[in-house]
């Protein structure tokens, strides 16, 4: 499926685009990767480190080393693990949903017997994103993530599902004054 053109000009609207890290951007150290390096549209990238995630009171909700990174400017990756990595009945469908402008329409996924989502994927991404259909992404602020064993920390401000680790430096979007990333 294709974007509306409301939505491509929306796309077209940003400045900064992964082609020249920005003055306030922090530096990347050794092993460390800025997200100011990553571009925008966004690309999915193999994540073949062990990926898990576990709920405190249920247990593990899903392990995974063929999940897949999501790049996009500004933004701490997002890790999206194949449905078929899931636990059987960990998961349901609990209303609500988000449009992205580069992915599509998301829906929203909660720990079974709950209705806080946790998670989310889109059923039918956009064209260019298809390989993402019916994969599934957690929050790390919601439920335990972890990266080869490094517990994952939650991007700021809530709403946003980027995984933060040692490996990668900023600043975020999610942060206040920070939406026109």
């Amino acid at each position: 499926m294709d974007a509306p053109e409301w939505l491509r000009a929306t796309r077209d609207r940003w400045t900064n685009r992964g082609q020249a890290r920005p003055t306030f951007a922090d530096e990347p150290g050794p092993g460390q990767e800025s997200v100011w390096d990553y571009p925008r549209p966004p690309i999915v990238v193999p994540e073949p480190r062990l990926v898990e995630v576990v709920d405190g009171a249920d247990g593990l909700v899903a392990r995974s080393t063929r999940a897949v990174r999501v790049l996009e400017t500004a933004s701490p990756p997002t890790v999206y693990v194949p449905p078929d990595d899931v636990v059987d009945g960990a998961l349901e469908p609990v209303d609500g949903s988000s449009l992205c402008e580069w992915k599509g329409q998301a829906s929203y996924l909660a720990l079974s017997g709950t209705d806080h989502p946790v998670a989310w994927c889109y059923p039918t991404p956009f064209d260019g994103y298809v390989e993402l259909a019916g994969w599934v992404a957690f929050y790390p602020g919601r439920v335990a993530c972890t990266l080869d064993g490094e517990r994952v920390r939650p991007q700021p401000g809530g709403f946003y599902g980027g995984w933060v680790t040692d490996e990668v430096v900023g600043p975020f979007k999610g942060d206040p004054g920070t939406s026109g990333w």
